[in-house]
């Protein structure tokens, strides 16, 4: 290690300590000068002490990085107890991000810089997300994290596991990637039921729309349904949230197919993307900039991560996979248009995950694409017909039928005249 180098390691060691001590300084900026254990300055010394620590350890040996160290913590503990003693505050967040700080700075100079560098940016991160976190924390209820206990049980302990290969006479259920399947999707759910929970639905009917349509679009649709009965005056604002989710629920479909199989994303992305601009489109129009104005009914989401929940669609998926190899293989590509009909009635995503993982080998990428555009199309008209059943014949439903008839218009114009314009080397499958 050369001069310069030492300087520039020491310097990121000085760096990450002044990183940290800005957020602990700007979270107890309103202390007195002296008033506090420690602050920027505090922090950015203890990184170029941990810097030096990390120096000295190749020149004399971890004797002395480790004398510097236990002085420093004994210091450092020592003088935030007393704080804590005259504030009333026992936490030791800081006694921790102190010790941290050093850490990173003596990787600084011995390890990898780029670990080092993610370390600091973690650590603030954390830091600043106090009241975020602890916010999150109120909002959780025991089933919720029962659920999530179990589920990652199941997934860290119980998938490595379950064997990684066929186990049906047909060669078409592998447990391994099903239960991985099923997981992945409960995640894509999760991160918009996290957002409802936490930002809640005061945020608008947009916001609500838009998050609803990551967990469930026809749960939403339905939700939004039954509050349109009881508030009529807030309808058409409802059927934009509604149709908004319809928005999301399409790029979910393009993620997941052309994250699975390439060659569907160009192919799809030519119906999809139409479709989705006109929801959104019909959703700001009819919503005018008042949305704002007033909140998104309660919605009543289930935990996508509940256990329950993903078995069942994990029962989905295994029948639809199992459904749409059979049929394909003993009566032809065709009947994955039925499959993808029926399918299409519950869940759009079980069959958009088996159509894609049969691309390539049982069907070609038109019929495969085809197939997925069937499944969307009935899934769309079934929200458009659940919003009739549940809501009546009012503004809502004619709104948000109107959105979706025009939007799978827009999808099959674009599907029928541009379609034919696809180079064939796009259609074909990739690894």
């Amino acid at each position: 290690m050369d001069f310069v180098e030492i300087f520039q390691r020491l310097g990121v060691a000085l760096a990450i300590g002044l990183l940290v001590g800005c957020e602990r300084g700007w979270q107890e900026r309103d202390e007195p000068s002296g008033g506090r254990t420690a602050g920027i300055r505090t922090f950015a010394l203890s990184g170029l002490l941990g810097g030096l620590s990390g120096y000295l350890q190749t020149l004399t040996g971890p004797v002395m990085p480790t004398a510097l160290l236990l002085l420093f913590g004994t210091a450092f503990v020592i003088f935030r107890r007393r704080e804590a003693k005259e504030e009333g505050d026992y936490g030791v967040t800081t006694v921790v991000a102190a010790f941290v700080v050093f850490a990173l700075g003596a990787m600084a100079v011995v390890g990898d810089l780029r670990l080092v560098a993610a370390g600091a940016v973690v650590t603030t991160a954390l830091l600043a997300a106090k009241r975020s976190m602890h916010r999150f924390l109120q909002l959780l209820t025991w089933l919720e994290i029962r659920a999530a206990l179990i589920l990652l049980a199941m997934t860290l302990v119980a998938l490595p596991l379950l064997p990684n290969e066929t186990v049906d006479p047909w060669n078409v259920l592998d447990p391994f990637d099903l239960w991985l399947l099923t997981i992945t999707i409960a995640a894509i759910s999760f991160v918009g039921y996290v957002a409802i929970r936490v930002a809640g639905p005061s945020r608008g009917i947009l916001f609500a729309g838009a998050a609803g349509g990551l967990v469930s679009s026809t749960a939403l649709t339905l939700s939004f349904a039954r509050f349109a009965t009881k508030a009529p005056e807030s309808a058409r604002r409802l059927a934009s949230g509604a149709a908004i989710a319809g928005a999301l629920s399409l790029i979910r479909v393009l993620v997941i197919a052309g994250a699975l199989a390439w060659s569907l994303l160009i192919p799809l992305a030519i119906a999809l993307v139409p479709s989705t601009l006109v929801l959104v489109g019909a959703s700001l129009m009819v919503i005018r900039g008042d949305d704002g104005k007033k909140g998104a009914p309660d919605l009543r989401l289930e935990n996508p991560f509940e256990l329950g929940e993903v078995l069942r669609f994990g029962a989905l998926l295994g029948a639809v996979m199992l459904a749409s190899k059979l049929l394909v293989e003993r009566v032809g590509q065709t009947m994955l248009f039925v499959v993808a009909a029926v399918s299409g009635l519950m869940d759009v995503d079980a069959i958009t995950l088996s159509t894609a993982r049969l691309t390539g080998t049982a069907v070609d990428v038109t019929t495969a694409v085809a197939a997925i555009l069937i499944a969307v199309v009935v899934n769309l008209l079934t929200k458009a017909v659940l919003a009739f059943t549940a809501g009546g014949k009012g503004p809502y439903a004619i709104t948000l039928a109107l959105a979706t008839l025009a939007s799978i218009a827009a999808g099959a114009l674009a599907y029928f005249t541009l379609g034919s314009l696809v180079p064939a080397s796009w259609l074909q499958p990739t690894d």
